[in-house]
Formats: structure tokens, C-alpha cells, sequence
């Protein structure tokens, strides 16, 4: 007996061959490996109400986030361990999800176990192609931090102002610099530089070495660009070293306005 399809049929069986094509993809982190099915109803449970429902980052909260939650469909994250342009490792998405987007609306997922995050991370890369066509780059490698010592600041302070971040993030790195108010992403939305004197983690994480790896491979689908071309791998870490002091300089002024104590009570008289 022969069955015939209609065209609704057939599209639907198309999209549910592509997806099974997508959910094929291995998705590995250490001894774990994802389950895309499984992943799809921990997605649909914890991200769909901010990255919506075909992950283009149109769910229902979407509209009231700033920044705007990530569309998964272009394959373009910021936080990776890989050069500027390529897709992500699998250890990278993991690690996202874990750490969460600072300064953003993308909490710590660090309640779900570790095979649920990884699971996560498979059916995360059924929404865009690119994971289907394309292999991410090798990781950039990360050479032993130099001294944090007064000249190596000096230096970064010279490099943070000659190699422009100040328009940016502000001369004295508080995120309002000249082209502060002119920055948009990848999909046109407005995007505010990181302010260094706030207090707050970094987005991508907080370490040197991590400062250090968002230098090398830029932050892919914002304005923040690599600087691989422009800097010498010492250079970028007196960069480090600078920008740790303006990241400090909150907690500096805060202690040194903390209000004197009260005075001790005077001992009764005996």
C-alpha cells in the first residue's frame, strides 16, 4: 500500500528529520555526554520564556530584558575560549550556563546537575546551523600571567588609552566613554559598555585569565572587538593588571567614606 504525503506533511517531516539530524550532533563535555531530547524539556522548563520557543531570543520576557536575551539561531556567543568568529567548544556553552551572564538577566545554573547542563547544551545547538556545518577553532592558548607590579599598570594605562578602549568605556573606565551612547549588537539593540568601577563580575567570568581570554577572542555579537592584532600577549596582560585597579576603585572609595565610629560610652563613674 502506497502512502502519500501532502505538503503540510511533508514540511513537517522535513523539520522533524532536520531536528533529528541536529539532535545527532554530539555534544560532549569531559566523560558527559548530551541528550538533546532530554535537554529540550529541561529548555523548555528553565530558558523558553526568555529565548523563546525556536530560540531566537523572542520569549515572552524578552521584551522587559536589557540586554536582550541571546538568539541561539545565529550560532554567535560571546563568552568563549575559541578566536573571534568561531563557534564555541561544547565546555564553553557548559560553562555559561553554570556561570550565568553577569550583569544581565541570564542567572547561574549552577543548581541543575552537571549531565543536565550538558544536556542543555545539545539541544541549545539544534537551533542554529552552524553547528551542523561548521567545527569550532581550537581554544586560543593562555600564556603564564606577567607581574602585577606599579609599571606593568603604567603600562596598561597607556595601552587602554592608545589602543582607544577609553571611547568606550570612559577615561576612567566607567563605561561612558564618547561612543557609549552610538554602541548596538549584532541585531541592532542598543548595548551599554561594561562599566570596570561598578563592583560587579565580569561577564564572561572574573579571574585574570579570564579578563585575559576576553581580550584575546573580543566578545562576538557586541562592539567589543579581539585584540590579538593590535597587542602582544605581555601587553595584554598590563591591560589586566589595569583594568583590575579600575575594578577595585569602588571598594577603595568606599572604605575610605565609611563614616568614623561612634565613640565608645564613657565607663561609669566608680
Amino acid at each position: 500500500m502506497r502512502i502519500k504525503i501532502g505538503l503540510a506533511g511533508s514540511a513537517a517531516f522535513f523539520v522533524l528529520l532536520s531536528s533529528l539530524v541536529a539532535f545527532g550532533q554530539e555534544t560532549r563535555v569531559g566523560n558527559l555526554v548530551g541528550n538533546a531530547e532530554h535537554g529540550k524539556f529541561l529548555y523548555q522548563r528553565y530558558c523558553i520564556f526568555c529565548h523563546g520557543q525556536f530560540g531566537d531570543g523572542t520569549g515572552e520576557s524578552a521584551p522587559y530584558l536589557d540586554p536582550k536575551p541571546r538568539d541561539f539561531t545565529k550560532g554567535v556567543y560571546k563568552c568563549r575560549s575559541t578566536p573571534s568568529g568561531s563557534l564555541p567548544l561544547d565546555s564553553d556553552l557548559f560553562d555559561t550556563i553554570g556561570r550565568g551572564m553577569h550583569a544581565s538577566g541570564m542567572p547561574a545554573w549552577r543548581p541543575l546537575v552537571r549531565q543536565d547542563r550538558v544536556d542543555l547544551v545539545a539541544y541549545v545547538k539544534s537551533f542554529s546551523p552552524r553547528f551542523k556545518d561548521e567545527k569550532p577553532d581550537p581554544a586560543v592558548t593562555i600564556p603564564p600571567e606577567t607581574p602585577d607590579t606599579p609599571d606593568s599598570i603604567k603600562r596598561g594605562a597607556d595601552l587602554f588609552q592608545s589602543n582607544n578602549c577609553w571611547s568606550c568605556h570612559g577615561k576612567d573606565g566607567r563605561g561612558n566613554g564618547p561612543s557609549a551612547s552610538t554602541l548596538t549588537d549584532s541585531k541592532g539593540y542598543p548595548i551599554v559598555p561594561f562599566d570596570f568601577t561598578s563592583g560587579r563580575e565580569f561577564k564572561c567570568g572574573d579571574t585574570n585569565r579570564e579578563m585575559f581570554r576576553d581580550l584575546m577572542t573580543g566578545l562576538d555579537g557586541t562592539p567589543m572587538p579581539s585584540f590579538t592584532d593590535s597587542m602582544k600577549p605581555d601587553q595584554m596582560w598590563d591591560v589586566v593588571h589595569f583594568i583590575r585597579t579600575l575594578s577595585s576603585k569602588k571598594h577603595l572609595m568606599a572604605a575610605d567614606q565609611t563614616p568614623p565610629s561612634a565613640p565608645a560610652p564613657a565607663a561609669p563613674a566608680q
